[in-house]
């Protein structure tokens, strides 16, 4: 098993990609601290993985919400090795001078201060046992913006650059930093930027060459790679996870 005997802290793992991850770990061997604020999300995942993962209710725009997870993790399972900054906010489509402040502060809060609180959590662990991983869930959108998505795309262009800036700052230090840029996924979040209805969902796919939207299996399967050993070489990677829809 590719994280057999690894400890991870997985944000958002309540549902959607989270949830793909959560659950792709454990058949890996890991041990998971699901963070969430779905404190019923987390713990029916939680009672799905069985004594695998531990749910901890918590706010990643909040430093003490990592410092809690961090410490669950070291205290159930003995450690930490992985952290997973899945969780994340989305926009519906509008244009960008029509977005109010409290809808940018929290996707800037959740989209983009939880990777620097993230950061300060775990990275003095990480350091004093010269290893590491942290993967940051990003997006296409940060690739390949799409129009009247402007702050959204934006806040995972900044997890992008957060991730090359912390991979090349924290590699000689044995902690690598990549992440993950999904394409639109068959999760909850999928309505807030399509709207519902299946012309809007097969419009969608149609831009994605090879034909179908990802899954969080798909999230599951591209993080346990890059989170495992098999990966040890790759730092500073935002890995398309889009059925082409990039190219």
């Amino acid at each position: 098993m590719r994280l057999a005997g690894k400890v991870a802290i997985v944000t958002g793992g309540g549902s959607g990609f989270g949830e793909g991850i959560v659950m792709k770990f454990v058949a890996e061997g890991a041990s998971v601290v699901l963070m969430d604020r779905d404190e019923d999300a987390a713990a029916r995942v939680a009672r799905e993985a069985r004594d695998k993962v531990r749910p901890i209710t918590g706010d990643v725009s909040t430093l003490e919400s990592f410092a809690m997870a961090a410490d669950l993790a070291r205290s159930a399972f003995g450690g930490l090795d992985i952290l997973v900054n899945n969780a994340g906010v989305a926009q519906p489509p509008l244009p960008l001078e029509t977005m109010d402040e409290g809808l940018f502060d929290r996707i800037a809060s959740v989209n983009m201060r939880s990777i620097y609180n993230g950061a300060r959590a775990v990275v003095p662990h990480f350091k004093s046992v010269k290893a590491g991983v942290i993967l940051n869930v990003a997006s296409t959108g940060g690739v390949s913006p799409r129009p009247n998505l402007t702050w959204y795309n934006a806040s995972k262009g900044w997890a992008i650059a957060a991730t090359r800036a912390m991979a090349v700052e924290l590699a000689p230090f044995g902690i690598r930093v990549n992440a993950i840029n999904p394409v639109a996924g068959d999760t909850p979040l999928l309505s807030t930027f399509i709207g519902s209805g299946e012309e809007n969902r097969a419009r969608v796919v149609a831009t994605i060459p090879i034909g179908r939207l990802s899954t969080p299996q798909d999230m599951g399967n591209a993080a346990a790679f890059l989170c495992s050993d098999e990966a040890s070489m790759i730092t500073g990677v935002d890995l398309n996870v889009d059925g082409g829809k990039c190219i």
